[in-house]
């Protein structure tokens, strides 16, 4: 059975079967590409052919780099090498094969990162900033920014909004009781659709930019359901949202190169946090299958849980001031 064949008869699986988004599919075609043509380079024409050693090879080639391709970086890597052990799997559970030559073969370890957010006087800025000026571009950017904070939605998401998936009056209120103040619906990861209130100054922005923004954006084009409309009157792409967003920070004085879409989406669920929310509704709020990935925001609150743990645990004062308050009294500690 050819390589190429297989490459193709898998990425189809995952489109039609799995259902998997167009960005991913074309991540896992970049990464089985890449494999295949190392396949080939090796001699292996026929996926029968592939031994555990040359996955170790390829892994090894993916950090090291070569001619043709710079080194990847772990978590690159790592992204890849899950893609070449769902292939195989794939092989085996169709019967091409009879062995999974990956299944002993790991990505290689990724370091732990905490999200970067920025503070509520920063997203303040920004907002302001990406409004700061006159007409319908001025009113798409203020209105794209507070949905990407006021909903924490990924920016695939939010540029692949449609006017319909806005809940905006009472008489589109949703009967599950959500806030009609304003609901938006959000495709995630896989086709996964979730509800997500939006507060009221999302609400205001988007209100203004579809009375006064989005008709003028909208005539340049042929009409198009998409809510976010560049200047020919077609859908946003995410790289004019990018855009967007950097020349707002420039404007608001803001480390520009550092801030990303998804900046917005880390600070909206550490700022929930930050307010008491519960990591669970957090979870549900940003669309992430597994806990733990939620949970990981709730690392950069520990300077809160240091001062909450210091004004109220009676030994942590202890350690600031060489004192315990009692019942009876204020003692000092020594030694």
């Amino acid at each position: 059975m050819a390589v190429d064949r297989q490459v193709a008869r898998y990425l189809d699986h995952l489109a039609v079967e799995r259902g998997l988004a167009a960005n991913t599919l074309t991540a896992y075609r970049r990464d089985l590409t890449r494999y295949a043509q190392f396949l080939a380079r090796a001699g292996r024409t026929d996926v029968t052919e592939v031994v555990e050693a040359d996955v170790t090879a390829f892994v090894r080639d993916l950090r090291e780099g070569s001619e043709e391709h710079p080194a990847l970086s772990a978590t690159s890597a790592a992204r890849t090498v899950v893609a070449i052990r769902g292939w195989h799997k794939f092989l085996v559970a169709e019967g091409v094969c009879e062995h999974d030559v990956a299944r002993d073969v790991h990505p290689p370890t990724v370091p732990r990162r905490l999200p970067k957010a920025i503070g509520v006087a920063e997203v303040e800025k920004l907002l302001a900033a990406a409004g700061a000026e006159d007409g319908p571009r001025a009113l798409r950017d203020r209105a794209l920014l507070e949905v990407l904070y006021g909903t924490g939605a990924r920016i695939s998401e939010a540029v692949g909004l449609d006017v319909d998936d806005l809940l905006l009056g009472e008489g589109d209120a949703p009967a599950d009781g959500l806030p009609v103040a304003g609901v938006v619906r959000l495709r995630g990861k896989g086709g996964k659709e979730r509800l997500v209130p939006m507060g009221s100054y999302a609400r205001e922005a988007v209100d203004a930019y579809l009375v006064r923004g989005r008709p003028a954006l909208a005539e340049a084009g042929s009409g198009n359901a998409a809510l976010f409309l560049n200047a020919r009157g077609g859908r946003l792409s995410r790289q004019s949202a990018w855009t967007v967003l950097r020349s707002a920070a420039e404007r608001a004085h803001l480390d520009a190169p550092h801030l990303s879409p998804h900046t917005l989406r880390h600070s909206f669920a550490t700022h929930l946090l930050d307010g008491g929310a519960d990591v669970r509704v957090v979870q549900e709020l940003l669309g992430h299958a597994s806990l733990a990935t939620t949970q990981r925001y709730t690392h950069l609150s520990r300077g809160q849980l240091r001062e909450i743990h210091t004004a109220a645990h009676p030994r942590a004062r202890a350690h600031r001031t060489g004192q315990v308050e009692g019942r009876s009294g204020t003692v000092t500690l020594r030694g």
